[in-house]
């Protein structure tokens, strides 16, 4: 499938709300954030979400189909940027949308500091953990309590982009 990966910028703010609200109401127990708190975010907090992030969106054809945000930072395990709130419509699951998105970032590399790319996963969560390890993310350190979801615990995973 051809998959097209694009970062949003501020004007398509909307496209970023319905995509993570979307994730948040199908899968609630994915993520550290809630639905009913961020449905009530007014049009300048999402419009800040995607000044504070770079939203990335995977559409095929008109049709947006998946997300994650990914924050440049200097994190833990030596990470440049941290991939978060990934999340796949569940009919495009299984079909290459999170390759398409890690190839986008390893792309970017010469214009973004994406080199060393981490991201969190609940621990419980084996069947993300193994995907994320196909694509080369490598477990780090031991599991880490969640400061919004306490007491879930998440595994921090590090991958160097080629």
């Amino acid at each position: 499938m051809d998959w097209i990966v694009s970062i949003l910028d501020e004007e398509q703010w909307e496209i970023a709300r319905d995509l993570r609200l979307a994730a948040l109401a199908h899968d609630p127990d994915a993520f550290g954030a809630h639905h009913d708190e961020e449905a009530a975010f007014s049009e300048a907090q999402w419009r800040d979400f995607t000044l504070r992030h770079d939203v990335l969106v995977v559409a095929h054809g008109e049709r947006s189909v998946a997300t994650a945000h990914v924050e440049t930072l200097d994190g833990d395990f030596g990470a440049t940027c941290w991939l978060g709130g990934c999340w796949v419509a569940p009919s495009s699951r299984r079909s290459g949308v999170v390759r398409a998105m890690v190839d986008f970032m390893d792309a970017q590399v010469p214009r973004r500091p994406w080199r060393v790319q981490g991201l969190g996963v609940w621990e419980e969560n084996a069947s993300a953990i193994a995907a994320y390890q196909a694509l080369g993310f490598v477990t780090m350190g031991e599991s880490v309590e969640s400061t919004r979801r306490p007491p879930r615990r998440y595994v921090r995973m590090i991958r160097r982009a080629p």
